[in-house]
């Protein structure tokens, strides 16, 4: 059978994530992920994703193990996306036990401590740069959530930051340092005073890129002779951890990274340096 033409299944599947209303990174992903999936239908079956039975998925999914290397979260993943595009354009019911989701492990991110923060902070010699790393620690903003902030967001009158609604799909209010209103005001008033984007980008009418970002944010840490994989969001972890040690409550936290459960949030009880220094163990604690 020849390469069977999986046009109309894209098609198909797109109009379903419209009225889903899914984020456009999620409907990228998925489109990738079912692409590469009928890919492999053409290289190894040569059969139309109508006749595939839950044994010849499994092989799929092994191969992403085996043969792609994929991590078990990545899998689980297309496993999302396959069974999205079952239920919705196929029309065809999904069992789980069938294709299960695969088991992996949590690990801690690193935490930066306070002194690297603001040694990262003051290495950065562009203003634009080090506000930007000021905002991604002192209000807890997502990197997406930075380069999307207008002008009109940031309230001085209130110390506080409008979030638009990103990754949660909800909008929320972060807190506006005064350090961080310091600098702020000095980038704006150096880079002509932007009012539509706070984060202009090279583009017309454009913000900043992510990947602009991440260039800036490795480069501040490699002159600041951080031995960390320092990465954008390893500033809003450091506010998590942070805010916890010095005795912020997990709900006013997870309101502040506008996290929808707090099971998101617990993740910075256990990289709080303090549970570790204010506990003893049983075996050094003496009855007095």
């Amino acid at each position: 059978m020849k390469n069977f033409d999986y046009e109309p299944y894209i098609e198909k599947f797109n109009d379903f994530l419209l009225l889903r209303d899914l984020t456009s990174n999620t409907i990228k992903n998925y489109n990738s992920f079912l692409k590469r999936y009928f890919n492999w239908l053409n290289t190894n079956l040569c059969k139309k994703p109508d006749n595939i039975s839950y044994e010849e998925l499994r092989r799929y999914i092994f191969y992403l193990k085996d043969v792609e290397k994929l991590s078990n979260r990545s899998i689980n993943a297309h496993i999302s996306q396959l069974r999205f595009f079952t239920l919705y354009v196929l029309n065809k019911p999904w069992d789980s036990y069938q294709i299960p989701r695969m088991k992996f492990n949590t690990t801690l991110p690193d935490i930066l401590s306070k002194d690297e923060v603001f040694a990262i902070i003051d290495v950065a010699t562009n203003l634009k740069h080090k506000a930007i790393i000021a905002l991604l620690y002192s209000a807890g903003l997502r990197k997406s959530e930075v380069l999307h902030l207008k002008y009109k967001d940031i309230s001085r009158k209130d110390m506080r930051i409008y979030v638009s609604p990103s990754k949660s799909r909800r909008d929320r209010y972060a807190l506006l340092s005064q350090k961080t209103l310091d600098i702020l005001t000095r980038y704006w008033f150096q880079h002509g005073k932007p009012n539509d984007w706070l984060f202009p980008g090279t583009k017309q009418g454009k913000s900043i890129s992510g990947f602009t970002i991440d260039r800036f944010v490795k480069n501040a840490a490699i002159q600041a002779k951080i031995d960390k994989n320092v990465t954008a969001h390893l500033f809003r972890h450091a506010f998590g951890t942070h805010l916890y040690e010095q005795g912020t409550d997990l709900l006013t936290i997870q309101k502040l990274l506008g996290h929808k459960s707090i099971n998101s949030t617990t993740i910075y009880v256990h990289l709080a340096s303090t549970i570790y220094k204010d506990t003893i163990s049983p075996f050094d604690y003496e009855d007095k």
